[in-house]
């Protein structure tokens, strides 16, 4: 039996009064999701431990089944697992955005912490740059896709920077960066790679003026997900964060071509990806990065959009392959991205599972309030997926 997680990240949200009081989950049309809701299980799941920030770095860790409590160290790190970093035990990794701030400054703003959306054709170019003009045997610049990239400190795990709490920049969109500009202040080193790096990257014809390390930490080290779930996986995604996830702990970690973790993405890829993988593997963990970005734009018609488009172009290809008396099915979101505050939020989040012993609800749709209603709560995000493995057989 298969078993297909397919994720939309930040799907879920809140009602919305131009939407006459839903959410986009629940104003967007999807027929497959509803039909499988009314033929599996519903339910929520904390995917953030309390105390910890509501990324998608804690709460895809956890949907995965490893402890963040136990194995998160950082944003960074596991963007770093995603490039097989060559790395050391004390090396400090950041995660760096190029974003466009109106200046480092105390009187400065986050204008956007994507830079634009700025094109991997555009921004490896200059990262390539900071590294010729910043890279030294401390700090070293490695480039990633579109604004996301990394900074490693070497040894820097056992200094002061390790301990800087700078917020991730898509927390702040057009507010103040004064508090983010003095916690870099405590570290002479940051404040002077800050300024440098803002000096470097002027004129360059983008909108990315400058950069913003953030989410630090030592190496990741997880356990093979095969050895702890019995299951030979693979993850399928655009984004480096899911790649590293699933390199660390030793999954199939599948590339595909044209996905760009926006609502314009590469579907028909990402489903032939799994569709071949599961001719000789057991688990995908099908991500889609549209709705996330969508609600950090604050864009009601993308993210009703990049969830349809999930519906149809994800879920409903890989429905009529694998019917559900051939797969076992989990949809979900990592963690709630709400339009009205443009960033991440810890609210459990809603799951539907379908598989051939689970008992039918009922229910007509899959929204936050129908997985709500269903009564079934996973109060530890880690533990989802053995419960899901359990109620599977």
């Amino acid at each position: 039996m298969k078993l297909l997680f397919l994720v939309a990240d930040g799907m879920g949200g809140w009602p919305l009064d131009e939407l006459d009081g839903k959410t986009t989950m629940a104003a967007a049309n999807t027929p497959n999701m509803d039909m499988l809701a009314s033929k599996g299980l519903l339910g929520t799941c904390r995917t953030v431990p309390k105390g910890m920030a509501p990324g998608s770095d804690v709460a895809n860790m956890s949907l995965l089944g490893f402890d963040p409590a136990t194995y998160h160290t950082g944003r960074g790190p596991i963007e770093a697992a995603a490039q097989g970093l060559k790395l050391d035990p004390d090396d400090l990794v950041w995660r760096m955005n190029l974003v466009n701030i109106s200046g480092f400054t105390e009187d400065g703003t986050m204008y956007d912490y994507s830079s634009g959306h700025i094109g991997t054709d555009k921004s490896v170019p200059l990262v390539e740059k900071l590294q010729a003009e910043l890279g030294n045997d401390e700090f070293s610049f490695y480039p990633g896709i579109q604004y996301r990239h990394l900074l490693v400190h070497k040894g820097g795990a056992a200094k002061m920077e390790s301990g800087l709490n700078i917020r991730p920049p898509h927390d702040i969109t057009d507010k103040p960066i004064a508090a983010d500009v003095k916690e870099f202040a405590r570290s002479p080193l940051m404040d002077k790679l800050m300024r440098d790096a803002e000096k470097v990257l002027a004129g360059n014809g983008t909108k990315a003026v400058s950069i913003w390390p953030w989410g630090q930490g030592r190496p990741l080290i997880l356990p093979p997900f095969e050895e702890k779930f019995g299951m030979k996986g693979a993850v399928i995604s655009a984004v480096d964060l899911i790649k590293g996830l699933g390199n660390a702990s030793g999954m199939k970690v599948i590339d595909i071509e044209g996905a760009t973790g926006l609502v314009d993405t590469n579907y028909e890829g990402k489903v032939q990806a799994a569709l071949d993988f599961l001719e000789h593997g057991d688990f995908v963990y099908v991500h889609l990065e549209g709705p996330d970005e969508s609600g950090h734009m604050g864009s009601v018609e993308d993210k009703i959009k990049s969830i349809e488009r999930f519906d149809s172009r994800i879920v409903a290809p890989l429905l009529e392959k694998y019917p559900l008396d051939q797969a076992s099915y989990v949809i979900t979101c990592d963690h709630f991205t709400p339009i009205e505050i443009r960033t991440h939020d810890a609210t459990p989040v809603p799951f539907l599972m379908t598989s051939p012993r689970c008992i039918a609800s009922g229910v007509t749709s899959f929204t936050e309030e129908t997985a709500d209603r269903a009564g079934i709560i996973i109060p530890e995000g880690h533990e989802f997926m053995q419960w899901v493995l359990d109620k599977i057989g």
